[in-house]
């Protein structure tokens, strides 16, 4: 059904505008904002900014209804796999959708970066996310150096996270 996914769109969409706290999405120079989530792989909890503290930092939203999502976070892959070790972590938060639904989906991907699941897409209404993917890049000071709403270019994208490594 093609309605399913398109509706899953409209309403993360709305919450992320209308959220709890009316969160506006940070902006460069800003702090990462804290929170708490669960990894899709064994449920380790992971803390924001405790868990990061010291490295650069991409933190991407998505879903797997998302359009540009797949071949993205596909492209992110061989960059984190090359850098992890210079203190790059990735973080794919996933928007709302249950690990059943995402499980194959990362899979097939076959992504080895962490993936988060956040129920109700409370993460993504506290970071004033508005459309997806939504990737922030986080310095090693944790701060906000880069917002990117959309779609990538993948050449930019790995220069603009190389230069804060």
């Amino acid at each position: 059904m093609k309605f399913a996914p398109v509706a899953a769109a409209l309403a993360l969409m709305l919450l992320a505008a209308c959220g709890e706290d009316g969160a506006k999405a940070p902006v460069t120079g800003d702090p990462v904002r804290p929170f708490v989530a669960r990894t899709l792989a064994g449920g380790e909890e992971i803390r924001l900014p405790e868990a990061v503290a010291g490295k650069v930092v991409v933190l991407r939203f998505w879903a797997t209804w998302c359009a540009f999502c797949k071949d993205e976070m596909k492209s992110i892959e061989p960059l984190w796999q090359k850098e992890r070790e210079r203190g790059l972590v990735v973080l794919a938060v996933n928007a709302g959708q249950k690990a059943e639904d995402i499980e194959k989906f990362v899979a097939d991907l076959g992504i080895t970066y962490p993936v988060l699941l956040d129920p109700g897409a409370k993460v993504a209404r506290a970071y004033g996310v508005t459309g997806l993917p939504m990737t922030f890049v986080v310095d090693r000071e944790g701060k906000v150096r880069h917002r990117i709403l959309g779609e990538s270019d993948m050449e930019g994208f790995v220069k603009m996270v190389e230069g804060l490594l």
